[in-house]
């Protein structure tokens, strides 16, 4: 096998790290602000800030953990060794976090902020090195297209399980005492991360003669460096920043809507089913849809989606409220767009390193790919600040029948908003991102549109 191959051993187990590893997160970018607010009783303002300030946190730290991964040398090379360290150290964190409401008062309040921001920091460890090995297990572009199938569909059957069946197991386990059922998932899903952080880093190895040319270290200076020297990777932050806030908003203001806006929460779970059933398909029809169609078009397709999706939650609104089979269309259309940016996104960082390399001389996959965690992070925390705030502007309570403009206000938020994101995406793409097919050291044409010469 060529060192350009990757094997399907090496394929399914990346892909059962990401269903671990997804399963770590998907519990706290979909139910940890209802679990603060409604179970711990915080308020959805307070919330929505330390949120947003844990981000500014990770600002600093997320690219010099890609530093420190780029440093590293041992016999298990530089990103096994901090995908298991880090997952066992999150899953503890993970546990602690869902037991918040076993506080009161001023300890609620601390324990809460202090549990958060070490999720955050303890998250970057595993999930930096986890997709930074991508460009390290083949220098094949087709290669990587195929592998990053593997942990999206996985990642996102994480999300489909949670999403449908999440509230359910905290009431099965939990019973009348909703908090004691989180902190038992959060257990559950503790097992499984470690477990499969072990089996990612047993079977996931870096080609040597892939990594072969990554000897060099990084300083603080070089990463501030390897950021700003590359106009590619600022275009992708922007577009995927505005796609993912867009994306957080959704999920955020969810359970908030069916349950108060709707008035009927078990439409939720609908909702959810049907949405990663589709981020599913998304992920799983990225490869095909990237040979049919020109790969320019497909972020653009994924946020056109996911405009239709508030189009059509808005109609079910005027037309005919609850509708199951809407909702469950609106989710679909929202969630393959999901799916497809999911996939695209990651090829998207393997071409940004190599044409990093090629701009500023310097390859670090840890740095550019730890964007990603940063992004992901503070798009769920930007979401869960506006949600936060929105809630409270609104005149949100918890556990009453809102009034007519708070029931307005959670709409708006939740279909106007992220609209508005999503175009806002697409003109980013448009403008300034332009390795829509890769790139190679010889390529030096460049699109009428854009910024600064590609070489």
């Amino acid at each position: 096998m060529s060192d350009s191959t990757i094997s399907f051993k090496t394929k399914l187990s990346y892909g059962i790290g990401a269903l671990g590893k997804d399963f770590g997160c998907a519990p706290i970018y979909l139910f940890l602000m209802f679990y603060f607010t409604d179970v711990a009783g915080i308020s959805a303002a307070f919330v929505g800030t330390i949120f947003l300030a844990a981000r500014v946190i990770d600002a600093i730290t997320d690219p010099m953990m890609g530093m420190v991964v780029d440093n590293t040398r041992s016999r298990f090379g530089k990103f096994r060794p901090w995908i298991v360290i880090g997952t066992l150290i999150n899953s503890v964190v993970l546990i602690a976090l869902f037991s918040t409401h076993n506080f009161e008062g001023t300890a609620l309040l601390v324990y809460a902020t202090v549990a958060y921001i070490l999720w955050g920091l303890t998250y970057t460890i595993m999930d930096i090195p986890y997709w930074s090995m991508i460009p390290a297990l083949s220098n094949a572009r087709e290669e990587r297209e195929k592998l990053v199938v593997w942990p999206r569909l996985f990642a996102s059957l994480a999300w489909f399980l949670m999403g449908t069946y999440g509230l359910h197991v905290v009431g099965v386990l939990g019973g009348e005492d909703q908090g004691q059922g989180f902190t038992y998932l959060a257990m559950g899903v503790a097992v499984f991360f470690v477990f499969s952080a072990i089996l990612t880093g047993i079977n996931v190895k870096e080609q040597a003669k892939v990594s072969a040319g990554v000897a060099e270290r990084f300083n603080v200076r070089d990463v501030i460096q390897i950021i700003d020297g590359n106009d590619q990777l600022k275009a992708l932050i922007g577009t995927v920043l505005s796609f993912q806030v867009a994306n957080m908003l959704v999920s955020g203001f969810a359970i908030y809507y069916f349950a108060y806006a709707l008035g009927n929460e078990a439409l939720f779970p609908i909702y959810m089913m049907v949405a990663g059933a589709a981020e599913i398909a998304g992920v799983f029809l990225f490869p095909r849809l990237a040979a049919w169609l020109p790969r320019k078009n497909l972020w653009i397709i994924a946020c056109g989606a996911a405009i239709a999706s508030s189009v059509i939650l808005l109609a079910m609104n005027l037309v005919m409220p609850g509708n199951a089979i809407l909702i469950g269309l609106a989710g679909a259309a929202i969630k393959f767009g999901v799916g497809i940016t999911n996939a695209l996104q990651t090829v998207m960082l393997a071409d940004v390193v190599d044409y990093g390399e090629h701009k500023t001389g310097r390859r670090s996959e840890s740095v550019i790919f730890s964007v990603q965690t940063m992004l992901v992070k503070f798009a769920g925390a930007l979401g869960g600040f506006i949600v936060g705030v929105g809630l409270t502007l609104v005149g949100y309570q918890p556990n009453v029948v809102q009034t007519d403009s708070t029931i307005f206000g959670i709409q708006f938020m939740m279909l106007g908003i992220p609209t508005v994101l999503m175009l806002l995406s697409v003109w980013i793409y448009k403008r300034f991102y332009r390795l829509h097919e890769g790139f190679t050291p010889e390529q030096q044409e460049v699109s009428p549109n854009a910024a600064p010469e590609l070489a």
